[in-house]
């Protein structure tokens, strides 16, 4: 079992463009004062430019595009709706945002497997929908698959009672708790738990001031510590920047990188910075356009894939 992956599914943006459906719960969104056109151009280009990074140091990124109907402004957000499995196993996750469950498309599973990967089971939790049920793929939980457990920040998007059903399942043992974030002078839910929270092999990567609970944050420090993580904290400004929203993957040179936005690694402190570094590289792009409209950035974009090829 690993933690970290070099194959990613990411889908090229045609209509992107901010989601007034999702804006409801999601803090992160704002306007921009552009045409549509040039927003969804500008997505584009931070897209492309994002996939050319990724490639030049060996991460195998099969990209595949958005369609132009139904319109789906968040496709770029791939990791919400699927997941894909070391065992062969794929998840189908139900979508908070209506417009969100037009995202699901059967022809990426068509196109992995044109690619030699083996699907051998799916589980499609998106029935759950008709019952305002709703739990986000890897943005509403965060897996420590080496280590068999997954972290969920509870919120209108992930719900307790089908994230343990996910956990058993998959065989992870659930740990849950409730992140929160400062707006307009209320402490309101965080929308996913992969916005305030990384786990990485060796270390992780974690808003703890967002966990106002002081037993759930003890509880989150001692499952970290005794999984042998190095805890590196962010605090809720740099979170809003998107610092928690990272991912790490395998490099061609056998080593490994965490993948961020621009806006991200320029507010981490030196410090920081160098802790990070003490476990592997670190790789950002810029992503403004997408992360102002679209309220995610580089983790929400990419989802991982540790399917076993054919034989």
């Amino acid at each position: 079992m690993e933690q970290i992956t070099n194959t990613i599914l990411m889908i090229r943006p045609v209509s992107f463009s901010k989601n007034e459906e999702t804006a409801v719960n999601n803090y992160f969104q704002s306007d921009i004062n552009n045409s549509a056109d040039i927003i969804n151009k500008q997505a584009q280009f931070e897209f492309d430019t994002f996939v050319s990074k990724l490639k030049a140091i060996g991460v195998n990124v099969i990209a595949v595009d958005d369609t132009f109907k139904p319109v789906t402004p968040d496709a770029l957000f791939p990791n919400n709706w699927i997941s894909f499995h070391a065992n062969g196993n794929v998840a189908l996750y139900p979508m908070y945002a209506k417009n969100r469950r037009l995202e699901r498309r059967s022809d990426v599973l068509d196109t992995l497997e044109s690619q030699g990967f083996a699907i051998s089971n799916t589980i499609d939790y998106s029935s759950a929908e008709h019952e305002g049920v709703f739990l986000e793929g890897t943005g509403s939980i965060i897996l420590d698959r080496v280590n068999r457990k997954a972290y969920c920040a509870l919120s209108d998007r992930a719900d307790e009672s089908l994230f343990f059903e996910f956990c058993e399942d998959f065989e992870f043992l659930p740990v849950v708790f409730s992140a929160n974030q400062t707006f307009e002078g209320k402490r309101l839910p965080i929308y996913h738990t992969n916005v305030m929270m990384c786990i990485a092999k060796t270390f992780a990567v974690i808003c703890l001031d967002s966990i106002d609970n002081k037993k759930e944050r003890q509880s989150i420090i001692k499952h970290l510590k005794s999984d042998g993580k190095e805890i590196i904290t962010i605090s809720e400004d740099q979170m809003h920047q998107f610092a928690g929203n990272m991912l790490q993957l395998k490099t061609n040179t056998g080593g490994s990188v965490l993948v961020m936005s621009q806006s991200a690694y320029e507010s981490l402190s030196e410090s920081q910075i160098k802790a990070i570094n003490l476990h592997c590289d670190i790789l950002s792009t810029p992503l403004t356009t997408i992360e102002t409209c679209g309220g995610g950035s580089a983790r929400c974009m990419m989802a991982e894939i540790f399917l076993p090829k054919k034989e």
